[in-house]
């Protein structure tokens, strides 16, 4: 017992960082996301457009992902850092591909469109499985 405790002790504070880069990456990546957006997704969400609401969860979701697996196989903080960064970037680079694709996405979702909005966190959702996959090695 006394080993598993030891391990407890010493392996929490790493937790505790490796999770708060993770997730301050997660919010620095979401922020990002909105300014980049043209149109105010959290705006839409608390008036309940559902097209904004599934877009934006989209957006989290796909950079949550790459970025656990990002704290899953990290050796250190900086790992996360270096990687976590890759991944946003590409996660982001998807919305902008998808937004030239799908013309006028910004305005489509915020006339409550459902239809691009899912086909956006289709993308979103993808490109994070390839991201984690390629993370994770």
């Amino acid at each position: 017992m006394g080993a598993v405790l030891q391990s407890l002790l010493s392996g929490f504070p790493v937790l505790l960082l490796h999770f708060a880069m993770t997730a301050g990456m997660l919010a620095i990546g979401v922020t990002i996301y909105t300014a980049l957006t043209r149109h105010p997704e959290l705006r839409l969400v608390r008036e309940g457009n559902v097209a904004a609401a599934v877009s934006l969860s989209g957006a989290i979701l796909g950079m949550g992902i790459p970025l656990a697996f990002c704290m899953a196989s990290s050796v250190n903080v900086f790992d996360i850092l270096i990687w976590g960064t890759v991944t946003l970037a590409l996660q982001l680079s998807a919305y902008k591909v998808v937004d030239l694709l799908l013309r006028d996405l910004p305005a489509r979702i915020e006339a409550g469109e459902v239809g691009p909005a899912i086909v956006l966190v289709a993308v979103k959702l993808a490109v994070a499985a390839i991201n984690a996959a390629a993370v994770a090695g």
